[in-house]
């Protein structure tokens, strides 16, 4: 129990780091290393249409319809991730998953396979019958034997635990979370040729990620009460086949007090320490931050002011920076049901070898690691319900960045990418709209569509990351027993450079359909089937690695 008030006094102490010497980097000596070590990534932002329950998230909306449920969705500042379309539909689920006068059933067991020997096994058991306390473990394992060329030699595995447990009192919620991540795969992105060499050894071309984390935390439990508050501390620990280690831990506070009825001051706060390892490479890399913002609402509108104050260090490379950002907010309500909201802001984001591979997992070993410092984010927009079941979100960002990142094959193993670095001024602008309709609990579908321009200081192109990003996601519900969810993703402008040959690739525009079924057969049994990459396009989301075509899973699951 101590601590708590060591992570507290360790937040408070570094909020009052306002201005720190700022110590000039060594210049990195290795693929990829770039003049400045500044960087920039845009930070997340919620902007959410139904009343939020906390004090430091709420903003003027309109309140739901009883006869009808409002789509809730989230309007990011995109992080210009890259990850690969999903291999399961993330869609708008069902409100419910039980059919008619049926029990709820808290544990079920679901087992399915399907083509290039794919396996899947799935398992929930939870107790929330206990005193204020409830227990909740799960474990999936999702596994090709066999991938889109070369047999085995394109193989992956998932394999995900989970252990959490919740204790709520009257005051407050205590959660803790303990999970595994084990995920085996190839990099096949070489030639044919070269696989035909007697020199090709399979077992080099494996790659394994371990990641074990735990997780703390306790939040207030009223939402009327004037203080709220949520402390939150986890420790992340990752190693891969090649001996790359990182450790990460991380702290966040988030806490408002009611200075009026319409007057609010909040603080956010976080403080992470992390240690990397890769080969000879030992980092130790921290970053601390404080944002404290009074907010202002009425009926007709929402304004939040305040400054964002982060320090960053990096052992190796040298720095200790410690940077200040103004944070305006402004959200108007003119009509009933519509808003419109502006604002600036910046951050520091942090990139960590974690971090980097859930946007690109064939990274190849001692990759460069620098933060990303967004120097402003001038945006602004318009989000509301426009009748019908129908809701809308437009918005217009332009963001300026300091060694802005993107990702590339390597010189010396194109089957690995590393990560270059614009060591200069980099200017983004993201267009981005969402349209969603609901119709009551029956069918639900969201359509959402980004579009990025950028225009780089030192690099030729934005490797790796798309120009146009777009979403498209549908669930349906048939008397509670049938279930559809559909959707469609679509990606295009991404471009990739062999800097062996000097060839640039604009790799094809992607389109991925998926489509899942459920189906109860009984009050305890249920099947489903699932069809991902419809059209059976055998695109490339990275350059040389083909994605499996048309592939299917289906199976049965069991409640209890």
């Amino acid at each position: 129990m101590i601590v708590r008030p060591l992570l507290t006094l360790t937040l408070l102490s570094w909020s009052t780091v306002l201005i720190a010497q700022q110590t000039k980097p060594t210049r990195p000596v290795k693929e990829g290393e770039v003049d400045n070590q500044e960087i920039t990534v845009e930070k997340s932002r919620k902007i959410e249409l139904p009343p939020a329950n906390r004090i430091f998230n709420k903003i003027p909306s309109v309140k739901q319809s009883a006869e009808q449920r409002k789509l809730t969705y989230e309007f990011e500042d995109r992080k210009l991730t890259i990850g690969d379309p999903k291999i399961t539909p993330g869609v708008l689920a069902p409100s419910t998953t039980q059919p008619d006068d049926t029990p709820a059933y808290n544990n079920y067991v679901k087992l399915g396979a399907g083509n290039y020997s794919s396996f899947l096994g799935e398992g929930f058991f939870g107790i929330n019958n206990l005193s204020n306390l409830a227990l909740e473990g799960s474990i999936r394992h999702l596994s090709s034997a066999i991938g889109p060329v070369d047999g085995k030699n394109s193989a992956q595995s998932d394999t995900r635990i989970r252990v959490t447990g919740k204790y709520l009192a009257d005051a407050f919620k205590v959660q803790a979370d303990l999970g595994f991540d084990r995920n085996t795969y190839n990099f096949y992105g070489y030639s044919r040729e070269y696989a035909a060499q007697p020199s090709f050894n399979p077992d080099l071309i494996k790659q394994r990620l371990n990641t074990v984390n735990f997780k703390l935390g306790i939040e207030n439990a009223k939402s009327e009460n004037a203080i709220d508050y949520s402390l939150r501390t986890g420790i992340t620990s990752l190693s891969d086949r090649f001996n790359a280690t990182e450790t990460d831990w991380g702290t966040n506070l988030n806490a408002s007090i009611g200075i009026t009825d319409n007057v609010f001051a909040l603080v956010a706060a976080d403080a992470y320490v992390t240690q990397r390892s890769d080969g000879s490479i030992v980092d130790n890399r921290n970053l601390f931050r404080v944002k404290p913002t009074f907010k202002y609402t009425s009926p007709l509108f929402t304004i939040t002011a305040g400054i964002n104050a982060v320090n960053q260090t990096d052992q190796r490379q040298g720095i200790n920076d410690t940077r200040a950002f103004p944070v305006v907010d402004i959200d108007v309500a003119p009509l009933t049901n519509i808003h419109i909201f502006a604002g600036v802001d910046g951050d520091i984001n942090r990139n960590t070898l974690r971090s980097l591979l859930a946007e690109n997992k064939w990274l190849g070993p001692q990759v460069l690691l620098v933060n990303t410092v967004k120097s402003w984010d001038i945006y602004g927009g318009s989000k509301g319900t426009i009748g019908g079941g129908f809701s809308y979100e437009g918005k217009v960002s332009y963001a300026r960045y300091r060694n802005f990142s993107t990702f590339n094959n390597s010189t010396t193993d194109t089957t690995k990418f590393f990560v270059l670095y614009d060591g200069g001024i980099s200017n983004v602008l993201t267009i981005s709209g969402q349209l969603a309709y609901a119709r009551k609990d029956k069918f639900r579908s969201s359509l959402k569509a980004d579009y990025f321009n950028y225009s780089l200081d030192r690099l030729e192109q934005a490797w790796g990351r798309p120009q146009v990003a777009a979403a498209w996601s549908n669930s349906y519900t048939l008397n509670k027993k049938l279930f559809v969810t559909a959707d469609l993703y679509f990606y295009q402008g991404i471009k990739n450079k062999n800097f062996t040959s000097g060839v640039v690739y604009t790799l094809k525009p992607i389109y991925d359909a998926n489509l899942k079924i459920d189906y109860f057969l009984g009050k305890q049994i249920s099947a489903f089937v699932s069809l991902n990459n419809i059209f059976s396009q055998n695109y490339q989301r990275y350059l040389y690695y083909q994605t499996q075509g048309l592939n299917f899973l289906g199976g049965i699951s069991y409640s209890f």
